[in-house]
Order: C-alpha cells, then structure tokens, then sequence
C-alpha cells in the first residue's frame, strides 16, 4: 500500500497542472515518486485518476466528478493547503 501523503502530492501536482478531465499530463513527468504505478492503481481505483493511454504514452489526470473529494483529501495529508484558494 502507497502513501496517503504520496497520493496527496501526486494529486497536488495535477491540480497545480490543471489537469482534470480530458487535459491530461504524462506518467514519465511523475517519475520521482516511489511507486507511483501503485498510487496511480489505488486512485484509479476510487475514480479519481483518469487514465490515458497513447500510443506514445500513458497520460493521467484527475477526474471532475470528484473535485470536493480530492480536494478534501489532499487538505487532510498537506494541511499548509487548507484555506487557500489552490484548486481551480
């Protein structure tokens, strides 16, 4: 099981990004993450990473549906965001 603080940030780094929905940025960029491959597989999981696959490529983003969610998550692991205006 991967991190809760490392999903956290994974996530952070989307929505710094704007990458929800159809805009989407590649896996390789997210690299320094340790087992990212498992965090990518637990939030897919919950529906919040949308993947896509390329020929190229695999690219991730976060989905729409769950924005209260993924914003109230990563608030509990990276407290320092709460109260700011960080998700668009």
């Amino acid at each position: 099981m991967s991190s809760d603080i490392e999903k956290a940030r994974v996530m952070f780094k989307l929505v710094r990004k704007r990458n929800w929905g159809s805009k989407y940025d590649r896996l390789e960029h997210f690299k320094r993450f340790q087992k990212i491959d498992q965090i990518i597989d637990e939030l897919t999981d919950k529906e919040w990473i949308i993947i896509h696959k390329k020929p190229g490529f695999t690219g991730i983003s976060l989905n729409t549906v769950y924005k209260t969610q993924i914003k109230e998550f990563t608030e509990k692991y990276m407290p320092y965001l709460k109260g700011m205006n960080w998700i668009t």
